[in-house]
């Protein structure tokens, strides 16, 4: 109720006004908002009458532009990311939407209360998919909660679902799908299509934005679907060019090594790239993408196998730019993986019986295991000739996608600098020889003087502590220790004093420690507190990081209870599904817990973000 005392009401005026607004509905109430806010901006001496006070009346004296902004619903922005990719698309979106006058809250799914839903209006729900259709790490809360009893109802809500995934796995886009048919179940309504995005998601995901924007504007009675917005945008960037994942910036190659010695049967590259110029900062825990081309000889070997003309003129992207097949199929489209989507869109374009049978619903393990390790040359072997010319065919192909290697540098140490650590992937598979992409471009034709396209992908979901206080446990294998050098580089250079527990495997001591003077000056000089490591081909039996934390069970409770943060880099299959296993077992012996408390606690780990995890 309004007071005399701190209004600027006298006491008749006061308790009209608490007369009339006990007796208002909630769109009166935003009506009325808008009225005043029109009176507003008249002249002091101007008056108004109301000629009629329901809502949505045009008799009103406030102009309706003004009308228009009260009725605004608010936009609420939920993201579920675990590379970055979401992220990047939500401050795109909220930076939009803003630009539109719209009031737009945004959060981590991880930082959102989810009983909160009931208070929502528009929400837009922006998420990727994890492993083999799982929610991301962030997303688990929200995910859980709105598919458990205690779900409410959500008559009035209005939702759209931005899904991200990668077509060549099965659950394709999952959590997104979930989230979408969930939020219909309890009752919302849909603003606009969901939107299923593969890695080459920038257009999609634009699109899906418009046609969103666009019924946003209905609903208040405009049409301005920010094309103005666009425009200015894309004159900013003319006169300074930002570097992002659609505009990559070409880094030079300073240096280029390989951390193993000799004897070992891996290839890990260290790569520093000069950023001078570029404008391009980052933070530890942070990637940075590289946009790769395919091997030339495999290029080569898929032309043969499918009797194409390499110098045939051919379209690449939407803008209809022209290009060789040579050079589209280097530089443009991906080759080397196959997918059930990319199988069904051949299938119809060059027909194949024994094909067609491998699609078929009861084929499917079938289908999954000639997928594993064929890519296009294997497809067109066995199940061609192609019926449809080169320029049809790469109708079907998407993009080469970027690759993300965690960033393991701090740009505190090392200005206008970024260093990564890549594995060279190789292997045999049904009866050829295969290399990983962007892996070997790196390890055999990345020359130093020669450049990289590449950006920077920010990661919130992988931060030091605010607190440099903060006593941290970094568990990695193999490249997985990436993130943790430029940990201990930020740490170094700005005097943390938190305690810092590495726990590192690989499979030789001799030739595999990666990093290994860096580590053991780090420890030297009190930067690290602690290091266990495990080399898993060293011993009769295989002994894994999961085993040095168990061995160190006692101590490494002590530190959960004395506040330490966890952070899980690498392999997700086996690793980090290992170690979190370990970290389980320990809090259930060290704190004498059952299964389902220590399960509770880690989740609390993981909302205090405590427990972040890189894995892929």
């Amino acid at each position: 109720m309004l007071q005399v005392k701190n209004s600027p009401f006298d006491e008749e005026q006061v308790e009209l006004l608490n007369r009339l607004f006990v007796t208002l509905t909630d769109s009166q109430k935003v009506w009325l908002t808008g009225y005043l806010a029109g009176v507003q901006i008249q002249s002091p001496e101007a008056s108004a009458t109301v000629t009629d006070v329901s809502p949505g009346n045009s008799g009103a004296a406030a102009p309706a532009p003004q009308a228009d902004k009260a009725v605004t619903r608010e936009v609420t922005i939920l993201v579920g990311s675990h590379t970055g990719n979401g992220q990047s698309v939500a401050d795109d979106v909220e930076q939009k939407l803003k630009k539109q006058e719209y009031k737009v809250s945004r959060y981590s799914m991880d930082d959102f209360k989810p009983k909160s839903l009931t208070k929502l209006e528009d929400v837009l729900v922006i998420t990727s998919t994890h492993g083999d259709g799982d929610p991301p790490d962030n997303a688990i809360e929200l995910y859980e909660f709105l598919h458990s009893k205690r779900a409410p109802k959500l008559d009035g809500l209005r939702f759209s679902v931005l899904a991200l995934g990668d077509s060549s796995y099965e659950f394709f886009c999952q959590t997104g799908k979930d989230f979408d048919q969930r939020l219909e179940e309890l009752g919302g309504e849909r603003i606009y299509p969901r939107a299923d995005c593969d890695l080459d998601f920038e257009e999609p995901a634009d699109d899906w934005f418009k046609g969103v924007l666009d019924e946003l504007n209905a609903s208040k009675g405009t049409t301005d679907s920010g094309s103005s917005d666009n425009q200015t945008a894309q004159a900013d960037a003319a006169e300074k060019p930002v570097y992002s994942r659609s505009n990559p910036f070409h880094a030079e190659i300073i240096e280029n090594i390989n951390l193993n010695g000799r004897g070992s049967n891996k290839e890990t590259r260290h790569l520093e790239l000069d950023l001078e110029g570029s404008n391009l900062t980052y933070k530890p825990g942070d990637s940075m993408g590289i946009l790769p081309q395919n091997d030339p000889a495999l290029v080569e070997q898929l032309i043969q196998a499918a009797g194409w003309n390499p110098d045939e003129s051919v379209a690449i992207g939407k803008e209809g730019e022209i290009g060789s097949l040579r050079d589209a199929l280097i530089s443009t489209f991906e080759i080397t993986s196959l997918s059930k989507p990319l199988i069904e869109k051949i299938a119809k374009i060059s027909p194949h019986e024994e094909l067609t049978r491998l699609l078929e619903p009861e084929n499917k393990e079938e289908l999954q295991t000639y997928l594993y390790g064929r890519d296009l040359i294997d497809l067109i072997e066995d199940y061609g000739p192609l019926k449809v010319s080169a320029s049809e065919f790469i109708t079907v192909l998407r993009k080469i996608p970027a690759r993300l290697y965690s960033i393991a540098s701090s740009i505190e140490a090392n200005p206008d600098e970024v260093h990564l650590t890549v594995g060279a992937l190789r292997y045999d598979s049904n009866g050829r020889n295969r290399t990983g992409v962007c892996s070997v471009q790196c390890a055999e034709r990345a020359e130093p003087g020669s450049t990289l396209p590449v950006f920077i992908q920010s990661n919130q979901n992988f931060r030091l502590p605010e607190n440099p206080d903060t006593p941290i446990i970094m568990i990695g294998a193999g490249t997985g220790v990436a993130p943790y050098r430029s940990f201990m580089e930020e740490r170094e250079e700005t005097g943390a004093e938190g305690n810092a527990w590495l726990f590192f495997g690989e499979q030789h001591f001799v030739t595999d420690f990666l990093y290994q003077t860096e580590w053991q000056r780090w420890l030297k000089e009190g930067i690290l507190t602690k290091m266990d490591v495990a080399f898993s081909r060293d011993t009769a039996e295989k002994v894994y990081v999961q085993h040095r934390i168990l061995e160190k069970s006692k101590e490494f409770y002590k530190w959960l209870e004395a506040g330490a943060s966890v952070y899980v880099c690498g392999d997700e299959k086996y690793m980090a599904k290992d170690v979190h296993a370990a970290i389980l077992s320990i809090i259930q012996s060290e704190g004498n817990h059952t299964l389902e408390e220590a399960e509770a606690y880690l989740a609390n780990l993981r909302s205090e973000k405590r427990y972040l995890r890189d894995v892929y």
